[in-house]
């Protein structure tokens, strides 16, 4: 019986369905509704990164790694898919309707880990990437110094991205390092925009999954479009809301794709999810 259904899985793996433009907000208002069936276990799951992120802030202050803040900022959307399958898992029970707690999204990661741990890797690879370009970026505008804001005698952090992102000095940096970022951004959006709520679903590896993500945002490229537009707004959000935003963002947006998912890869003929 589990070789059937594992075959099922894989072989549902190279399908992808279609959804119409609207279905992105349908996603967001879902992911809504399971916030609070949730009971508060998704928003302090949330509040945890929140937490981390401005720990991260406080310690790239003290030692004043400035040119770090902004990659690391931009970055988080690459792993991002990794840190909320404890999410897609507390959708996953509600969707059967079993009680969750803070516990619950632990238990994420005990689904196919092996998989999950792969795609972390991977993405993980992209963001290492990305922090050596950024870094790269920035030693090649700016030197070894962070900029300084007009009138500071010395680097602080709201000076630097004064600095980098209020001004059109640096105009360069931005646009550069822009078209680097989102180049990248858009093929780590394409092989998880469903790969990983996949991965604690089913019985697939992660080649398996990546090809259905691929599959999924080429079938519906304007809807995911939109989808990926609101994924960065949500999560930038949460960022300028001095991170405590993104307890409640990174939950919205990680339950909205478990439904993503849900609507976009059809379940396997003549198998209910278990």
């Amino acid at each position: 019986m589990a070789v059937t259904e594992a075959s099922a899985d894989k072989e549902a793996a190279a399908e992808a369905g279609t959804v119409s433009l609207g279905a992105p907000w349908a996603w967001l208002a879902a992911g809504w509704e399971d916030i609070r069936r949730s009971r508060g276990s998704s928003l302090l799951w949330g509040g945890l990164f929140a937490g981390a992120g401005l720990i991260i802030l406080l310690i790239l202050h003290r030692y004043r790694l400035y040119n770090l803040a902004l990659p690391l900022v931009a970055g988080f959307m690459l792993v991002a898919p990794l840190l909320a399958v404890g999410l897609y898992h507390v959708s996953r029970e509600l969707e059967h309707n079993r009680p969750v707690g803070m516990g619950t999204a632990f238990g994420g990661w005990g689904r196919n880990p092996g998989q999950v741990a792969l795609l972390g890797f991977i993405l993980g690879l992209f963001f290492l990437f990305w922090i050596r370009v950024a870094t790269l970026l920035f030693a090649l505008f700016f030197g070894a110094e962070p900029p300084l804001a007009f009138g500071e005698a010395a680097p602080s952090l709201l000076g630097f991205v004064e600095s980098v992102i209020l001004t059109t000095r640096n105009l360069g940096f931005l646009i550069v390092g822009c078209m680097i970022g989102a180049a990248m951004a858009v093929v780590v959006f394409t092989i998880s925009a469903v790969s990983a709520p996949m991965l604690i679903d089913r019985d697939v590896t992660v080649i398996e999954a990546i090809v259905v993500s691929f599959n999924t945002v080429r079938r519906n490229k304007t809807a995911m479009m939109l989808w990926a537009v609101l994924i960065v707004l949500f999560t930038g959000a949460g960022f300028l809301a001095g991170f405590i935003g993104l307890a409640v963002t990174l939950p919205l947006v990680a339950h909205a794709t478990w439904h993503a998912y849900r609507d976009l890869v059809p379940p396997p003929a003549g198998s209910a999810a278990g």
